[in-house]
């Protein structure tokens, strides 16, 4: 989800990028009711995540309560119950000026024979921001056991203090089953933080990574600011690399929306990450992998990426141009080229 800042000595002005109704038609639309079956393109979705328990596809996207999808195909997607029925006591206690009950860009990964859920929840007008976490047992809402259990908060951005923002969470667990968290968007850009092996706090001593960032004048106006614009890390492990991917440029602008994909590699977590041209990218650097056509979408971003069954896939959200620019969920395979980099089948 993207909140774009303009700093000044003292004071933060915000926005409202993906809170701004008068340009978001993305979210004009009612969400479909529990049960609604749609197709893979008429998935209502925003910064959607995927995985797969036994013959089952959930897919988890910003929403109230972080909405809930699953699928036996990944084309038809029936709507779940949210995670969350309400919002957890401990968000209004860290963010007293949260609003609302959405939740933004969930991440999903199995770790230790459970499932987590990483979430954010932010207050309208600054970096006011909060990573949380939620475990269950099982995806399998008919199950005994599902119970979605809220382990709190996990990191959190201060104003004044922190010059990034805690949202858009990836868990990534390197080769030597280290958990890392990256995260971020715009301000200094995206960071990656060791965690501890039972998720729930930041290992010690403490080890934070800047992995992708663009200059940023923040003495310009947010409209002028557009070239720095980045967000929604994603790191997937192919071989011998690590691949990050990153969104540049604007979501949540319906028919004016500009989002793209780009995406760097390094053969450890941490980085640094390069381009195809050997290009930093915490020095601008990003190749690019997807982006809106203007036909059939408009921009497209915010991807998480997976293998399932031997397959590599994309998943992500464009903007409908046959349908004013209306979020909604995209599937795609992966094929690599002969150097190692992903190509989006089509």
């Amino acid at each position: 989800m993207k909140k774009i800042f303009l700093f000044l000595p003292g004071f933060a002005v915000f926005a409202g990028q993906a809170q701004q109704t008068t340009t978001d038609t993305t979210r004009r639309a009612f969400p479909p009711a529990v049960g609604t079956v749609t197709t893979t393109r008429q998935t209502p979705v925003h910064d959607p995540v995927m995985i797969k328990e036994k013959n089952t596809y959930y897919l988890f996207c910003t929403g109230n309560g972080i909405s809930v999808y699953s699928s036996r195909d990944m084309k038809d997607w029936r709507k779940e119950r949210p995670v969350f029925p309400k919002t957890p006591e401990w968000v209004t206690k860290a963010l007293p000026n949260y609003r609302g009950t959405s939740m933004w860009a969930p991440d999903i990964s199995y770790y230790d024979g459970k499932y987590y859920l990483f979430y954010a929840v932010s207050a309208f007008g600054k970096n006011t921001s909060c990573i949380g976490l939620v475990v269950n047992k099982t995806l399998d809402s008919s199950s005994a056991d599902y119970k979605w259990e809220d382990k709190g908060k996990i990191i959190q951005s201060v104003p004044g203090r922190d010059m990034w923002n805690a949202i858009d969470p990836n868990l990534i667990v390197d080769e030597n089953k280290t958990p890392w968290l990256a995260f971020g968007s715009f301000w200094n850009g995206m960071k990656l933080v060791k965690l501890k092996d039972d998720l729930l706090t930041v290992a010690q001593p403490e080890q934070w990574y800047t992995i992708a960032a663009r200059p940023r004048d923040f003495m310009l106006a947010d409209s002028l600011a557009g070239n720095a614009a980045i967000e929604a890390p994603f790191i997937f492990k192919k071989d011998k690399y690590y691949y990050l991917f990153v969104s540049w440029d604007y979501c949540c602008r319906g028919e004016k929306s500009d989002y793209k994909v780009v995406i760097g590699r390094s053969e450890k977590v941490m980085g640094p990450y390069l381009d195809k041209n050997g290009v930093a990218m915490t020095q601008n650097g990003g190749s690019l992998i997807v982006q809106g056509d203007g036909k059939e979408w408009y921009g497209a971003g915010h991807n998480s990426a997976y293998n399932f069954d031997g397959k590599d896939y994309i998943i992500y959200h464009g903007y409908d141009a046959k349908d004013r620019g209306r979020s909604k969920l995209i599937i795609h395979e992966l094929e690599w080229d002969k150097e190692g980099w992903p190509v989006v089948k089509d």
